[in-house]
């Protein structure tokens, strides 16, 4: 009963993440079942299956913010859905125990990128009626590269939001959109794995628990994702994924001392991109100060003549 409470509380958390920033969700939810020794198809279905359910609330709460681009939309679930069967058949014909090795590294992967996306301020945002995403080409590979990595681990968000974030998309479009076009996304990863390998493995009940805990805290992110700042929440995503991920690599290490050098390395590395702006900041205004001390004093103003007297 106290691992369902876990897991829900999980679910709640990740959610609201995930609904704050367009990613989160999925890698959080895989790397605690994964911790649970549970299959990596089994995990992707769970994951995916709650994702459907937490993708309806949430996209349609961010639908009731005004913050879903029906075109975007469309231009990234088509390709996401072709991507995740491809990733979905790939982690079921891959044999499971080999295969976590694997998910550990790329949710690794997955955890540098949003570190290092959310290190630096967003980029500025641009008029959303003068982008041109809907007609890029770009977004559509973006799309499908996530929707293959949603079938593998259920990373669907930190492939596709950072890129759009980069192109100036405004993040509220940005998240809503990708969070509403998660859904078909998950609904053709729980599909294909269905079909590849039943239900062997999914617990109902680990299910239930996200769900409870996800679906709750969906509607509350829609409204969070204007108050609250998307880069430390980012930050605090990127820690999660590096530590659970790196404590799982660790546990094949044979280096002496390995887990206190890892750990560092990683509590080391976030600090650094949590304080990165506030440290540029302080260089640039010590900068700025050190230029204006080696500018030479001004010379003193010289006494011109008298003004002449006026006669009479």
């Amino acid at each position: 009963m106290s691992d369902l409470i876990l897991i829900a509380l999980a679910g709640f958390a990740a959610s609201m993440v995930d609904g704050a920033l367009g990613m989160g969700f999925g890698p959080t939810s895989a790397t605690i079942l994964l911790s649970t020794g549970i299959s990596p198809a089994a995990t992707s279905t769970m994951v995916n299956l709650a994702k459907v359910a937490t993708g309806l609330a949430g996209g349609a709460s961010h639908w009731r913010f005004g913050n879903v681009d029906r075109r975007l939309v469309l231009q990234l679930a088509v390709p996401g859905a072709c991507g995740a069967v491809l990733g979905a058949t790939m982690l079921a014909t891959l044999d499971g125990d080999r295969l976590r090795p694997l998910l550990a590294v790329l949710l690794l992967a997955v955890g540098v990128r949003i570190l290092v996306r959310f290190s630096r301020p967003l980029p500025p945002v641009r008029d959303a009626t003068s982008l041109d995403h809907h007609r890029s080409p770009a977004v559509a590979v973006c799309g499908a590269a996530g929707g293959v990595t949603n079938g593998l681990i259920g990373a669907w968000g930190p492939v596709v939001t950072p890129f759009l974030l980069h192109r100036g998309v405004p993040p509220r479009i940005a998240v809503g959109s990708v969070n509403t076009a998660e859904i078909a996304v998950a609904v053709t990863a729980v599909g294909t794995l269905l079909t590849s390998v039943g239900g062997d493995g999914v617990e109902v009940a680990m299910v239930a628990a996200m769900l409870a805990g996800g679906v709750g805290a969906a509607p509350l992110a829609a409204l969070v994702v204007r108050a609250i700042p998307a880069r430390l929440l980012g930050v605090a995503v990127a820690a999660l994924l590096l530590l659970t991920q790196t404590r799982e690599l660790v546990r094949t290490a044979t280096i002496p001392d390995a887990p206190a050098i890892v750990y560092g390395s990683v509590i080391v590395a976030v600090g650094a991109a949590a304080l990165r702006p506030r440290l540029q900041r302080a260089r640039s205004t010590s900068g700025d100060a050190r230029r204006r001390d080696r500018r030479p004093a001004a010379a003193p103003p010289t006494a011109g003549p008298p003004p002449a007297r006026r006669r009479g």
